[in-house]
Parts: structure tokens; C-alpha cells; sequence
């Protein structure tokens, strides 16, 4: 809808001389704009035209880099989610270790509450 809209646009207000000599030509130049490759074989030529690319330009990109930023926030999360435990330190409530971490990275405390820590079964100290 939008390259329709902005190649009719182009249509009326730029010459045929400029290369916009129908809207399908004018979609094509709507469509190399708004993808920012911009051949440089259609270009207006009045300053509303230029005007008009700049604003078709910079939605082409927000189209792209929206998405994209929100896909890739997506995908961080899931590999956090995947990789750390939500599970707080009983020493000292830190909350971000690897779900196959035993014990705290900043305190050493035992993670595992259900058993016992096997340092003290050994008699080693439980921190140091």
C-alpha cells in the first residue's frame, strides 16, 4: 500500500520527463527507493519529489530495522532463558546462573537446597 501510494503521489507531481511516465514505472522507482537501492535511472527532479524520497527512504529503513532490532531482542531472550536459571543464591540472592551451575558464581554457596553440599560430606570449607 505504501509503494502504491507514494508512486501515485510521484505520478502526479513529477514530470514525464523525470521518468515517471505511468504509476507502474512510478511503483518501480517506489519500490528502488523504499529499499534504498536507488539506481539512479528515475529520479525527481522538483524539490517536493526529493522531499517526498527522503520521507519514502527513511520509512524503507524503519521497516527493516524495527523488525529487525525486535527479532533479535526475541532471540537473545530465548538464549538467556535456555541458558540461565532463574533460581536466587540462598547466600547472597544472586539470581543469574547457568542452569548446570552447583554452586553461587559470587558467594559459593551450594545451589542444590534438596541435597547436601558434597564439600561438606568431604570436609572441605564450603567458600573460601
Amino acid at each position: 500500500m505504501v509503494i502504491t501510494l507514494f508512486a501515485a503521489l510521484m505520478y502526479t507531481i513529477e514530470s514525464p520527463e523525470a521518468g515517471f511516465t505511468s504509476i507502474p514505472m512510478s511503483m518501480y522507482w517506489a519500490i528502488v527507493s523504499m529499499t534504498t537501492v536507488g539506481y539512479g535511472d528515475i529520479v525527481p527532479a522538483t524539490s517536493l519529489g526529493k522531499s517526498i524520497t527522503v520521507v519514502l527512504m527513511l520509512l524503507g529503513y524503519s521497516i527493516i530495522a524495527v523488525p529487525t532490532g525486535v527479532f533479535s531482542a526475541q532471540v537473545i531472550r530465548s538464549i538467556r532463558e535456555e541458558r540461565y536459571s532463574e533460581e536466587a543464591c540462598p547466600g547472597c540472592g544472586y539470581d543469574r546462573h547457568e542452569k548446570r551451575a552447583r554452586y553461587c558464581l559470587r558467594c559459593g554457596t551450594w545451589l542444590d537446597e534438596d541435597s547436601e553440599d558434597p564439600r561438606k560430606a568431604n570436609n572441605e570449607p564450603a567458600s573460601e
